[in-house]
C-alpha cells in the first residue's frame, strides 16, 4: 500500500455518527478518522470524507462538521433525498454502515430504497450476519448485498454464511478486521491507582448495557471468585444503550446492582455509568487483568468491546460466540459456555493463580492485534475502496439494476397534525367546524378504535415513542367503553363524559375488537398489551351472537389480528370458524348471478365483508370463502368504478345502493376508500393477482383527486381530510372518521411501498446473481 500526500479519492459513509451512542457510530468514527490520518496526517480537504447520519430523534444530534446530511431513519423519503444529494455530489464511493436496527421501515428495508436509487460504488460493511435470518431479513438483505459492488465482513465466519446461506460469490466479499486502537503493552499496574485498585485484580466488561451482555452471570461468578481472591474487582463500564434506556428506563442496571447487594459484592463490583472518551477507555483496559464477555447470543459476528480488549493485549474470557470463537481461538483466550457461571468462575480463578498464563494469553493477543489496529484497517478500506471504484466501472452490475429503478407513486409525507388538534385528554372528537373540533358532538368509540389503530400502525411504521402519548389516550377511551356489566360497548359520549347510549351497535363492537386485534399484533409494549388484551377477550365473548354482517366481518379480522401474536388460543380460533361461516351462509343465501352480495342493500364499510370471507377463508382453507369474497368484492369494484374514465366512484350516502335501484353517486364517504383499499390487498396478499395490487393504487387515487369532481380530498396544510365528496364539491369539514380514513390508507400505502421496494427488485437481483457469479 502506497503512502498518499494527497487523497485521490472522496468517500462518503452513511451511519449513525457521533454524538450519538451506539456500537456503529463509534466504528464509523473511527474509519473516518483514521483514513484522515492515512491520507495526509489529518490536513484532508473538507469534502473528502463526508458523513450522512442517520437520527433516532426527531431533534438530530449536534453533529461535528463532517456530517453533511442527515437521515431520519423511519421517514423513507429521506433515504430518497440522500441518494439524489450523493449522486450530485463530488464523492467516488459510498461506505455503508448496515446493522437492521439502525434503518427505518421493518427490518430497515427502508436503505434498499436509497441504494436503489444511489448512482455511485457501494461498499457495504455487514456488522451484523444472521445464519438464520427471517424471510424478510434475508430478502431485504440479499437485496442490500446486489445493490453493492462489494461487501465487508468483520470475520471469516461471514464470508462463510454469506456464502452458504446468502449465495453470495465469493469476489464480491472482503474480511477486514473491527480496528482498534494501538495500545502500548503496559504493566497492568500502570493505571490502577487512577481506580483506587491499586494492589488489586481487576476485571474488566465494558460497553453500552442491555440485557443481552450476560453481566449478571459473571456477578454471580464474583460470589465464588471473591472466596478465594478477596482483592479482586470487577468493573462494569458503560451507560446504558440509549434505545434499551428510552423503552426499559434503567431497569437491567438496577437489576444488577440489586442482585451485586443480595450477594454482598459491593467491595468487589463497582460500575460506572458513563460514555467514557477514548483515553479514558485505554487507561481502564490498561489496567484490566482480565477481559470477560459474557454476551448471550451465539449469532455475533462482530464485537467492538473483544476487539479493543484484544489489541490491547488482555487475557479474555468469553462465551462461545461466533466473533469470540474466531478472535480467540490458537490460545488467544479462553472460551466458556453461555449462562454458566460456575465456568466464569473456575476459569477467572485458574487465570488469577497462574501470572505465566495470564502473561501468554496476553502476548498472543496483542501480537494478533498489531493486524487489526486503525492505521493497517484504514489501508485495507482504502484499498477496498479504490477496487469498487474500479469494479463499478467495469462490471457494470449495479448499474443493470440502477437502469430498471423499482417505480414508487409518490406518497405524500404522514402528518399528524390534524389528528392531535382533534384530540384531548379524552379522545379523538368526531366531527370538526372546519378544522377546529366541534365540541358539541362529543366523541365516539368508532372513531377512537380507528384512532387507535392508527396509532398503532404509526409506531410499527416509524418506531417513534411519542406517538404513545396518544395512544394511551385511545386505548384509555376503549377502555371506558366496554362496560363491565354486559362486555357490550357504549358508542357515544357528550363533551362532558356522560355516554349517551347504554349499549352501542353491534358494528361499533365490531370496529373496536378489530382494532383491539390489530393493537394486540403490534403492541408497542408490554403494559399495552396486557391491557389490550385483557379488553380483547372481554368483548370478544358476545360478537358470536351479532346479526350483523359488518359486525361479523369486523370480528373476523379482529380476531385474525390477535391470532398473529397468540395463534393457539382455541377460543379465538372457534369464533373465526363460527362467524366466517355465518358470513359465508349469508353470503350463499342472498347472492344471485347480478346481484352477488350479502344484503339486499349496499350501504357503508361495504368491503369489510368480502376482506373478512377472503381473509378468513385463507386463515381455515377454505376456498369455497376465498371465492365467495373475491367475487363480492370483484362486483362491488366494478359498479364503484366509472365506466368512462376508470377512476373510483364509491357508493353515495344519499339513499345507499338497493338491489334494482339506482346507484347514487353522492354524498361520497373517504371510509369506504380505506375498507376497499384493505380488502384489494387482502385479495392481493391472497392470491398473488397483480390486479387486486393495482386497485389499492387506483383506489387510494380518490384522496388525491382521481374522483367524480377532480378533487384533492387531502388537506397537505393540515394533515386532514375532507368529509367528503358532495355535488356542489368537497365537503370542507374535516372530522375524525374522514381524517382516520386517510391516514390509515396512507398507513397502508407506505407499508406496500416498503415491501414493494423488495419485490420490485426480484428480477433484477437475479440476474445480477448470475452475472457475479460468471463473473460478469
Amino acid at each position: 500500500m502506497k503512502n498518499k500526500s494527497i487523497p485521490t479519492m472522496s468517500v462518503a459513509f452513511i451511519a449513525t455518527y457521533p454524538p450519538r451512542k451506539c456500537g456503529i457510530a463509534t466504528f464509523t468514527h473511527d474509519v473516518v478518522q483514521s483514513l484522515t490520518h492515512l491520507y495526509e496526517e489529518g490536513a484532508v480537504r473538507e469534502d473528502n470524507l463526508q458523513v450522512v447520519a442517520l437520527n433516532d430523534l426527531p431533534e438530530g444530534y449536534d453533529y461535528p462538521s463532517e456530517v453533511n446530511f442527515e437521515i431520519r431513519a423511519q421517514h423513507k423519503d429521506d433515504y430518497q433525498r440522500a441518494a439524489e444529494f450523493l449522486n450530485l455530489s463530488s464523492v467516488d464511493a459510498i461506505s455503508l454502515q448496515h446493522e437492521y436496527g439502525i434503518f427505518g421501515g421493518p427490518d430497515g428495508v427502508h436503505v434498499v430504497h436509497m441504494l436503489t436509487n444511489l448512482k455511485k460504488p457501494v461498499v457495504t460493511t455487514l456488522h451484523t450476519v444472521l445464519q438464520e435470518p427471517s424471510p424478510m431479513q434475508k430478502e431485504t438483505l440479499k437485496a442490500i448485498i446486489s445493490l453493492s459492488t462489494l461487501v465487508v465482513v468483520l470475520a471469516n465466519k461471514g464470508v462463510e454464511i454469506l456464502k452458504k446461506v446468502y449465495d453470495v460469490p465469493e469476489g464480491k466479499i472482503v474480511m477486514i478486521p473491527h480496528g482498534a486502537s494501538d495500545v502500548p503493552f503496559l504493566d497492568t499496574s500502570y493505571y490502577k491507582d487512577q481506580f483506587q485498585a491499586e494492589d488489586r485484580r481487576v476485571l474488566l466488561t465494558f460497553g453500552l448495557l442491555s440485557p443481552n451482555k450476560g453481566i449478571e452471570y459473571v456477578i454471580e461468578a464474583m460470589a465464588e471468585v471473591v472466596k478465594a481472591f478477596p482483592d479482586v474487582l470487577y468493573i462494569v463500564l458503560g451507560a446504558t444503550h440509549p434505545s434499551v434506556k428510552r423503552r426499559h428506563g434503567e431497569q437491567y442496571r438496577i437489576s444488577l446492582e440489586n442482585r451485586v447487594k443480595e450477594l454482598a459484592l459491593e467491595q468487589n463490583v463497582v460500575f460506572h455509568n458513563r460514555f467514557v472518551t477514548l483515553e479514558r477507555l485505554i487507561q481502564f483496559l490498561v489496567a484490566t487483568d482480565i477481559y470477560v464477555t459474557p454476551y448471550l447470543s451465539k449469532e455475533q459476528i462482530s464485537s467492538g468491546t473483544l476487539a479493543y480488549a484484544l489489541t490491547s493485549g488482555k487475557a479474555v474470557i468469553s462465551t462461545p460466540y461466533w466473533y469470540a470463537e474466531e478472535l480467540l481461538q490458537d490460545g488467544r483466550g479462553i472460551l466458556v459456555p453461555f449462562k454458566d457461571s460456575r465456568a466464569i468462575a473456575e476459569k477467572v480463578c485458574a487465570l488469577l493463580a497462574d501470572e505465566s498464563m495470564r502473561n501468554r494469553l496476553r502476548k498472543l493477543a496483542y501480537q494478533y492485534g498489531r493486524q487489526m489496529i486503525w492505521r493497517e484497517v484504514a489501508k485495507r478500506y482504502d484499498a477496498v475502496f479504490e477496487q469498487a471504484v474500479t469494479e463499478y466501472g467495469r462490471k457494470k452490475i449495479a448499474d443493470r439494476v440502477r437502469r430498471k429503478p423499482v417505480a414508487h407513486p409518490a406518497l405524500p409525507e404522514i402528518k399528524l397534525n390534524h389528528l392531535q388538534t382533534l384530540t384531548d385528554d379524552t379522545g379523538v372528537f368526531q366531527h370538526a367546524i372546519y378544522t377546529t373540533p366541534n365540541r358539541f358532538d362529543g366523541y365516539t368509540t368508532d372513531d377512537n378504535a380507528r384512532a387507535l389503530m392508527v396509532a398503532t400502525m404509526n409506531h410499527v411504521l416509524f418506531k417513534d415513542d411519542s406517538i404513545l402519548k396518544i395512544l394511551h389516550t385511545y386505548l384509555a377511551f376503549l377502555n371506558y367503553a366496554v362496560d363491565p356489566t354486559n362486555n357490550r360497548v357504549r358508542n357515544f359520549m357528550s363533551y362532558n363524559r356522560e355516554w349517551l347510549d347504554k349499549i352501542g351497535s353491534e358494528d361499533s363492537h365490531g370496529r373496536t375488537l378489530w382494532s383491539l386485534g390489530y393493537t394486540i399484533w403490534h403492541a408497542p409494549n408490554g403494559a399495552i398489551l396486557s391491557l389490550t388484551n385483557r379488553l380483547f377477550k372481554q368483548a370478544v365473548k358476545v360478537c358470536t351472537g351479532f346479526n350483523s354482517p359488518r359486525a361479523w366481518a369486523y370480528s373476523i379480522l379482529g380476531c385474525l389480528y390477535y391470532l398473529n401474536r397468540f395463534g393457539g388460543d382455541t377460543e379465538i380460533n372457534g369464533i373465526v370458524t363460527q362467524l366466517s361461516e355465518k358470513l359465508s351462509v349469508g353470503y350463499s343465501k342472498n347472492r344471485t348471478k347480478e346481484w352477488p352480495w350479502f344484503e339486499e342493500i349496499v350501504t357503508y364499510a361495504n368491503a369489510r365483508m368480502p376482506q373478512a370471507l377472503v381473509a378468513g377463508g385463507a386463515y381455515l382453507n377454505n376456498d369455497t370463502m376465498i371465492e365467495q369474497g373475491l367475487e363480492s368484492l370483484d362486483w362491488l369494484v366494478k359498479i364503484q368504478t366509472d365506466t368512462a374514465m376508470g377512476y373510483f366512484s364509491p357508493i353515495g350516502n344519499a339513499g345507499w345502493y338497493s338491489k334494482g335501484g339506482e346507484k347514487p353517486q353522492f354524498d361520497q364517504q373517504p371510509v369506504e376508500i380505506t375498507c376497499t383499499m384493505d380488502a384489494c390487498y387482502q385479495a392481493y396478499r391472497t392470491t398473488g393477482n397483480e390486479r387486486w395490487r393495482q386497485e389499492v393504487d387506483r383506489v387510494f387515487g380518490w384522496f388525491l383527486g382521481k374522483n367524480d369532481k377532480n378533487e384533492y380530498l387531502y388537506d397537505f396544510s393540515t394533515g386532514g381530510c375532507f368529509d367528503g365528496l358532495q355535488r356542489g364539491g368537497i365537503n370542507l369539514n374535516q372530522g375524525s372518521e374522514s381524517t382516520l380514513s386517510w391516514l390509515a390508507a396512507l398507513h397502508l400505502m407506505h407499508q406496500i411501498s416498503h415491501k414493494g421496494i423488495l419485490s420490485g427488485l426480484e428480477t433484477d437481483l437475479d440476474l445480477v446473481s448470475e452475472d457475479a457469479e460468471r463473473g460478469a
